[in-house]
């Protein structure tokens, strides 16, 4: 039986971090994050750093010389055209890094990619389930505010530039709910492991 991917992904403060890190520290099992990748494809020196620098000019960079993701934030979350551009640049990257890492687990039984756009950027090929993490929108919306430190219209703002997350939920393998608490989160993450095809371990 071949690889196990898992693509873990639901709407923006859903939980997602909160149940990769259990599967990574209670389940030892190697975790790769599209944020990360996408924040390394506009650090300082990256094309695509050069790309919004050019095409927002240097009030989106920090002193530094870093970019000032707050600032970019306001622009494409309330620009439809600006976010489709801007995910342009980062999309081919973020698919090139877990290209590369992949390559490195090849013998591993399971791999979680953690996609919060998974859907919105096509990449639903490089897994072989969809997991998606949902909670009621009021508490995704008091998250993200908490978090983030945004106002209320902010925090709308991020979750409605997303696909609806009932339109995630749909198009799901296995939901996680994560409308109660941090015990009944992870129940429902051991619960769904189970039934996770393992054939190369051991």
């Amino acid at each position: 039986m071949g690889q196990s991917i898992i693509g873990l992904t639901g709407g923006i403060a859903t939980g997602k971090s909160t149940v990769s890190d259990y599967l990574a520290r209670q389940h030892r099992l190697p975790v790769l994050d599209a944020d990360i990748y996408a924040r390394q494809a506009v650090e300082p020196g990256s094309r695509g750093l050069a790309a919004i620098a050019a095409r927002y000019g240097d009030s989106l960079l920090h002193s530094d010389g870093s970019l000032n993701r707050a600032r970019l934030g306001d622009i494409v979350f309330n620009q439809p055209a600006e976010k489709t551009w801007l995910e342009q640049q980062i999309h081919p990257v973020v698919r090139d890094r877990f290209q590369a890492a992949m390559a490195e687990l090849s013998a591993a039984p399971i791999v979680v990619q953690v996609i919060p756009l998974l859907f919105e950027a096509n990449l639903t090929d490089q897994v072989s389930e969809i997991w998606v993490v949902t909670c009621p929108v009021d508490r995704q919306r008091q998250r993200l505010m908490e978090r983030n430190g945004l106002t209320l219209e902010q925090a709308d703002a991020r979750i409605h530039s997303q696909m609806p997350l009932a339109e995630k939920v749909a198009r799901a393998d296995v939901i996680i709910d994560n409308s109660a608490n941090l015990p009944a989160l992870f129940r429902h993450v051991d619960e769904a492991l189970q039934n996770v095809p393992q054939g190369r371990r051991g």
